[in-house]
C-alpha cells in the first residue's frame, strides 16, 4: 500500500523511484493465523500487484504433521481472495522458483502467492519431514549425518568455502551498491527538476516534519458543555494531514464514530484505482490495520489507525511490534471508558489503559479536554522512534477555561498542575486522566470551598511523565504530601506508584453495566462529592495519625468532617463496585 501511494504521488516520467515490490515468505503456521486472512482479503481486494507471498509448505507444525489440524485448500482459498496463486512442486528447484518470481513481476491487478513445496529438516536422514526438525536441535550425531548427505566435511564447524564471500561480493553485494549508486543519480536529476517533491521524500526519510506543520492546529475555547475527544481529534487530524503529505490513515470501519474521516478537498479515498487517497479503508480488520500502519511507517510515511479502544485486543500483537521496531507508528481509540453507555460491558474498557502502560516504548495519552488532545497529537506527531496511543472519550468534555487554569501545553510533561492551592503548598493531590480530569476540578473547587488547600494534576500520560527528571515529577507529585487521590474509570492496577500506599483510587474493580452515562458514573461513584469524600477521609486519617504520634501542629481544616451527603468513602466503594451485578 505504501509503495502505491509513494508511486502515485512521487514517480514522474522517467523518474521511477518508488518502484520495490514487497514480499514476504510465510509457513504454516502463518497461514493457520488470522491476520494471513485479514491482511490477504485487503490486499486482494486492492489489486496489489507489487505483492508476492512465498509459501513454505512443508505440511510441520511443533506438535506434528499439519493434517491433524489445517486440511484447508490454501490454493483456492487465495484465488477467492483474487490472487494469483503458482506453485512449484520442489523448493531445490531454482529455475522454477525464478520463473515463479518472473510471472509475479508481470502479473498485474492482483497479488502473487507461490505454494513452494519443501522438507523440513532437508537431508537429515532420521529426522527430515519431522516435527522434532522444527523445534529441536539435530544433535551432533544427525548434524553429521546431514553434512555426509550434502557433500560437506562432516566435522567442520561453522565452515566457510573459500570463494563464498567473493561469490556474494561480486552479487548480492555488487548488485545492491550499483543499484544505490544509480538511484542516488537519479534522485539528484530528480532533485534538480521536482525540487518541492524531493524536499518531502527527504524529511520522511529523516522522519522529520515540514516548516509549519502545527501553526494552523485549533485553540478551543473555554465551554462548560464541551467537545468529545473524538471531535477534537478529527479536527486536528484534517489540519495535520493539509500540512503533512505524507500523513495518511483510517479506520476499521469505524471512521464516523471514531471522527478519523478525512474531509478536507483533495483527501479522496485509497483504493486500487486511486492510490493517492489519504483515507485509508480498513474494514473490520483491526489486526491488519495496526500491521499496515507498521508498514507505512517503515516505509517512511505517517501512518495512523483508529477502533474502539476496547477493540484494541485484536490489534494489540501489531501494537507490541511497533514498539518493538521503535516505529511512529499512531494509534486512536475512541469511546474510552463508561461512555459507552447502553453499550455494556462488552464494549467498555476496563484493563486495556493498565496493558498498554505494560508495554515497554509504547506512549499511552489520555487528554482531558479539546486542549489537551491538540497539545497530545503536538507531542505525538514530533515521535521519531517511539508509537503513541491516543485514548479519547466518546461523550463530550467540558473544555477548560485555560486563562483560570493552567495551559495544556503540560501534556508534553506527561502529567502537570492543572489547579493549585492559593499558596502552592496542597494538602491533598487529585489525580486524573481523560474524562475524570474535570471530576477532580470540580471535586477541587468544593474543597477550596471549604477551606481545604488542594491541588488537581492533569496525567495524561504515565510513559512521558516517568522520562521528566526527578525534580520536575517531585514538583507536581511533591512527597511529603501523602494524601492523594486518583480517579479514572478504568482499572486501578499500577495507580498506587503516584497515590503511595496511604492514597485512595477510585476507579474500576469489575467490568461495567448497561445503562446511560450518568447512572454508571453514579453507580460506580464517578462523581465530584465522592472525590471530596475521598480527600476528606484522607485528611481526617492522616489527622488521626498525627495525633497518635503526638503531634501537636494539626492544622483546623483538617478537621473538617466527612461531608454528611454520603458517608462512603473510597475504600468502600472499592469493594462495592466489585460486587455490582
Amino acid at each position: 500500500m505504501a509503495q502505491k501511494w509513494l508511486a502515485n504521488r512521487y514517480n514522474r516520467p522517467g523518474f521511477d523511484l518508488c518502484d520495490y515490490r514487497v514480499y514476504a515468505v510465510c509457513g504454516d503456521g502463518c497461514m493457520m493465523e488470522g491476520i494471513s486472512s485479514e491482511a490477504a482479503s485487503l490486499a486482494g481486494h486492492l489489486g496489489l500487484d507489487n505483492l508476492c507471498w512465498v509459501f513454505d509448505n512443508n505440511h510441520i507444525t511443533i506438535e506434528g504433521n499439519t493434517n491433524i489440524a489445517f486440511t484447508e485448500d490454501v490454493a483456492a482459498r487465495f484465488v477467492a481472495y483474487n490472487w494469483n496463486v503458482l506453485r512449484v512442486g520442489d523448493a531445490n528447484d531454482v529455475d522454477g522458483i525464478e520463473r515463479a518470481l518472473q510471472i509475479f513481476r508481470q502479473t498485474k491487478g492482483r497479488p502473487t502467492l507461490i505454494i513452494l513445496d519443501s522438507h523440513i529438516g532437508y537431508g537429515s536422514p532420521h529426522k527430515q519431514d519431522t516435527a522434532e526438525a522444527h523445534g529441536e536441535p539435530l544433535g551432533e550425531e544427525e548434524v553429521r549425518l546431514a553434512k555426509r548427505n550434502y557433500g560437506w566435511p562432516e566435522d567442520a564447524k561453522f565452515f566457510v568455502p573459500d570463494g563464498v564471500y567473493a561469490h556474494f561480493a561480486a552479487g548480492i553485494a555488487a548488485r545492491g551498491s550499483a543499484a544505490r549508486r544509480e538511484w542516488l543519480a537519479l534522485f539528484s536529476a530528480y532533485r534538480n527538476k521536482f525540487p518541492e517533491l524531493a524536499a518531502e521524500i527527504e524529511l520522511m526519510q529523516r522522519r522529520e516534519l515540514p516548516t509549519g506543520w502545527d501553526c494552523n492546529l485549533p485553540v478551543f475555547p473555554a465551554d462548560p458543555k464541551g467537545l468529545a475527544g473524538r471531535e477534537a481529534s478529527g479536527k486536528v487530524l484534517n489540519v495535520l494531514a493539509q500540512k503533512i503529505p505524507w500523513f495518511l490513515g483510517g479506520s476499521a470501519d469505524l471512521g464516523p464514530s471514531n471522527k478519523t474521516t478525512l474531509n478536507f478537498e483533495g483527501a479522496g479515498h485509497f483504493q486500487a484505482a486511486n492510490p493517492s487517497g489519504r483515507n485509508l479503508h480498513f474494514g473490520i480488520r483491526e489486526h491488519a490495520m495496526a500491521a499496515i500502519v507498521n508498514g507505512l511507517s517503515l516505509s517512511k510515511l505517517r501512518g495512523f489507525g483508529a477502533t474502539f479502544f476496547v477493540f484494541i485486543d485484536y490489534a494489540r500483537p501489531a501494537i507490541r511490534l511497533s514498539s518493538l521496531m521503535e516505529l511512529p507508528a499512531i494509534f486512536i481509540f475512541s469511546h474510552d471508558a463508561l461512555g459507552d453507555g447502553e453499550d455494556g460491558p462488552t464494549h467498555q474498557p476496563i484493563e486495556h489503559l493498565a496493558s498498554l502502560r505494560a508495554m515497554p516504548g509504547l506512549v499511552t495519552l489520555r487528554p482531558g479536554d479539546a486542549n489537551e488532545v491538540v497539545e497530545a497529537y503536538r507531542y505525538v506527531m514530533k515521535l521519531r522512534h517511539k508509537p503513541a496511543v491516543l485514548v479519547l472519550s466518546r461523550q463530550p468534555l467540558p473544555t477548560l477555561d485555560r486563562s483560570k487554569y493552567a495551559p495544556a501545553s503540560g501534556v508534553s510533561k506527561g502529567a502537570y498542575v492543572l489547579a493549585d492551592a492559593p499558596n502552592g503548598k496542597p494538602d491533598v493531590i487529585l489525580i486524573a486522566s481523560g474524562s475524570e480530569v474535570i471530576l477532580a476540578v470540580q471535586a477541587h473547587e468544593e474543597l477550596l470551598a471549604d477551606g481545604i488547600r488542594s491541588r488537581v494534576v492533569s496525567m495524561p500520560s504515565w510513559d512521558i511523565f516517568e522520562h521528566q527528571s526527578q525534580e520536575y515529577r517531585d514538583s507536581v507529585l511533591p512527597p511529603q504530601v501523602e494524601a492523594r487521590v486518583a480517579v479514572e474509570q478504568a482499572s486501578t492496577f499500577g495507580w498506587e506508584r503516584y497515590v503511595g500506599v496511604k492514597g485512595r483510587v477510585i476507579g474500576m474493580h469489575s467490568f461495567g453495566a448497561s445503562a446511560p452515562l450518568k447512572e454508571l458514573q453514579r453507580k460506580f461513584g464517578f462523581e465530584p462529592d465522592q472525590v471530596v469524600v475521598a480527600a476528606k477521609e484522607l485528611l481526617r486519617r492522616h489527622e488521626f495519625e498525627t495525633e497518635d504520634l503526638g503531634g501537636q501542629d494539626v492544622r483546623d481544616h483538617r478537621r473538617t468532617p466527612v461531608d454528611k451527603r454520603s458517608s462512603k468513602t473510597t475504600e468502600s466503594l472499592s469493594y462495592e463496585t466489585a460486587n455490582h451485578s
